[in-house]
């Protein structure tokens, strides 16, 4: 097994602990060759360059975790209201390196009142992991189809967020935020955080399967953040299947070390800056 090394914004090494298959290539074979034999191309165009993609990019992506246990005193000094869910990650993370497993962290919801930089941590964790992260805003009007998509029956459709992050994307470990929880709006038809029982476990995440494309796919290294303002919507089962971190928003002087750290990487992100 071959590992590579990248080298992050942050200086961090970052080696690819491994490829990993997030889909079976003979799945999506079997499958497109169903479509095409139905006659209904013109009908089915979406879902066929869906699984033409597929086939074209490979199965493959990278499982990332860092070479070591980092150094994230920066972290909490941008972070200072955040110590700790960043002490969980850390714990994760020099559980991984002591082994050849793959990184994993428990799925964790961050609990607090708007303005407090929940989303603004996720980004920060992503970069520091060398992964990307996606957003799935659940106040959204759609919100109910943006997990696991909606049938490729329906006009319009198009495969959910989790299947675009493994599929679309270059890493079988991006960190997915589940953005206000608590305001998906479930109807008696269908609840939007259904997909949530299933990928919030790693045994089941192994073979989600997206409504769209109908393809097994393996997320279980995906790395869960949901945030919420208040916990009391959301289902019990889906709070049982996180860690649970209270975020109050920072006092004046942590306040001001933020405005001073934000302001500098604006500055050395621009030229003008050195002005």
């Amino acid at each position: 097994m071959s590992s590579h090394t990248l080298v992050p914004s942050n200086g961090l090494g970052l080696p690819i602990a491994r490829m990993r298959q997030v889909f079976q290539t003979s799945e999506v074979e079997r499958k497109l060759h169903a479509l095409q034999s139905s006659g209904n191309d013109r009908e089915h165009e979406s879902l066929r360059n869906t699984y033409q993609r597929m086939l074209e990019r490979g199965p493959e992506r990278f499982a990332v975790k860092p070479s070591g246990v980092p150094d994230m005193a920066d972290l909490y000094a941008q972070l200072p209201n955040f110590g700790e869910p960043l002490d969980d990650v850390k714990r994760h993370v020099a559980l991984s390196h002591s082994s050849a497993d793959s990184l994993e962290l428990t799925p964790m919801l961050l609990l607090g009142p708007p303005g407090v930089g929940k989303t603004h941590f996720a980004k920060k964790l992503a970069d520091m992991l060398g992964t990307h992260m996606s957003l799935v805003p659940m106040s959204s009007m759609t919100a109910g189809w943006l997990l696991s998509a909606s049938s490729s029956q329906w006009k319009g459709a198009k495969p959910g967020k989790v299947f675009q992050a493994l599929v679309d994307g270059e890493y079988a470990n991006p960190v997915i935020v589940v953005d206000e929880i608590d305001k998906a709006a479930a109807d008696a038809q269908y609840d939007p955080l259904g997909a949530l029982y299933s990928l919030l476990e790693h045994d089941t995440a192994q073979s989600f399967t997206d409504e769209f494309a109908e393809v097994a796919i393996d997320a279980s290294q995906v790395i869960w953040i949901t945030t919420a303002n208040d916990e009391r919507s959301i289902p019990k089962p889906i709070l049982n299947r996180m860690n649970v971190f209270q975020i109050d928003a920072p006092d004046a002087e942590a306040s001001r070390q933020i405005a001073r750290l934000l302001y500098d990487g604006i500055r050395k992100e621009h030229d003008w800056g050195g002005q």
